[in-house]
């Protein structure tokens, strides 16, 4: 049988995920923490995450939460926020997108430590929760 959106996904998306570390994402920028002295958690939760499923082509939705311990740096919001618009448009897997996220955090502000949290809607009877974490070499 032959999905409504087939054509969609093999022509829009098609190869993406083999080159998913190799995506262009906007830049998020980071400030300097006043505190690198001491061990901290900053939890940022996206209620309305979306992207777009690869082989459908619809929109998945999601809340992503992101916890880090800073170093140096914390994670400027407003680029955190047209960071995670980005992906409105993208079609990528849950695990990719979830993973993703955490390299890009962990590359931007060089935390500590990091846990990415993406807890996706329920699609064909299915909830899918992906958890990745970072841990930064001594």
């Amino acid at each position: 049988m032959r999905y409504p959106l087939d054509h969609m996904s093999k022509s829009s998306y098609q190869g993406l995920q083999k080159n998913i570390r190799k995506l262009k994402t906007p830049k998020i920028d980071v400030w300097r923490s006043q505190y690198a002295d001491r061990d901290y958690v900053v939890t940022l939760e996206n209620p309305e995450f979306t992207c777009v499923c690869p082989k459908t082509g619809l929109p998945d939705f999601a809340n992503v939460t992101i916890q880090y311990k800073p170093d140096k740096w914390c994670v400027e919001l407003k680029s955190l926020k047209l960071y995670m618009l980005f992906y409105r448009n993208i079609g990528i897997f849950h695990e990719h997108v979830v993973n993703r996220i955490l390299d890009d955090i962990a590359s931007s502000c060089k935390p500590r430590w990091a846990y990415i949290k993406g807890e996706f809607n329920v699609r064909g009877g299915i909830k899918t929760t992906v958890t990745a974490e970072y841990k930064k070499q001594l």
